[in-house]
């Protein structure tokens, strides 16, 4: 499958060093796009980034913190640097593997602000340092990560994803001026080391059978969502949230 527009451009993809966000960095490079592996775990990004120009693709790694300021325009600057440019945006880093297990009443208060900081303030921040070289380029795509979990009531990982869902609304209004893009994906159960960090078996088999399509997501399910996202073919489409979940959340 080819996704129009994608080829020759350059993408930022954070929380690039594993899981979903890996499978949005390849399947961009395997697109033609070069792709700055954005990640706070550097033998990660290396890694990914090394495996993606092993393939004939082209790729950095650039360490970053979402949840700083300084480090985002400093990826966006080194990004800008190495590519002429930033396109698109791919705002995916996320804490959640390692996850501390509470509610929104008894969470420890530092460890929310720092939460949020990364998992809903961390796509504002990155989208604050990119969209001006995406402006100068004549526009770009900008695809966040949100997750069902967002209107599920799932404690405060939910509420991140609640404000994830918002800030791409925003954002769309705010940017569809410049010719950027912005929407979002809200994935269902994907197979991943932090799903399985986080989702006892037991309830995994549960929450498997309550799907329409019933099996767990893949990366690669994805990804295509993403280039779809990302790419010419959804040149008309912003401020949307596309739910790649196997029926987990039926919205009318």
């Amino acid at each position: 499958m080819s996704f129009p527009g994608i080829e020759g451009k350059v993408a930022i993809v954070t929380g690039a060093g594993g899981g979903i966000g890996e499978g949005y960095a390849k399947a961009l490079a395997a697109e033609g796009a070069s792709v700055a592996i954005a990640e706070i775990a550097k033998q990660n990004g290396e890694r990914v980034a090394e495996e993606i120009r092993s393939s004939g693709g082209a790729a950095i790694f650039v360490e970053v913190d979402v949840g700083s300021e300084a480090s985002t325009q400093a990826m966006a600057e080194s990004v800008v640097h190495e590519f002429g440019g930033i396109d698109f945006l791919v705002n995916n880093a996320a804490i959640f593997g390692d996850m501390e297990l509470a509610s929104l009443l008894n969470v420890d208060f530092d460890y929310y602000k720092k939460f949020m900081g990364v998992n809903m303030d961390g796509a504002l921040l990155c989208t604050r340092a990119c969209h001006r070289s995406m402006k100068e380029r004549g526009g770009g795509s900008i695809v966040n990560q949100s997750s069902t979990a967002a209107w599920m009531g799932a404690g405060y990982y939910g509420l991140a994803k609640f404000g994830m869902n918002g800030l791409t609304h925003c954002l769309s209004k705010e940017l569809g001026h410049a010719g950027i893009r912005v929407n979002a994906i809200a994935p269902g159960p994907t197979d991943t080391a932090a799903l399985q960090k986080q989702v006892p078996e037991a309830f995994k088999e549960q929450l498997v059978s309550s799907l329409a399509l019933p099996r767990l997501g893949q990366p690669g399910d994805m990804a295509s969502a993403c280039l779809f996202l990302l790419s010419d073919a959804a040149a008309w489409i912003t401020g949307q949230i596309l739910a790649v979940d196997g029926g987990q959340i039926v919205r009318a």
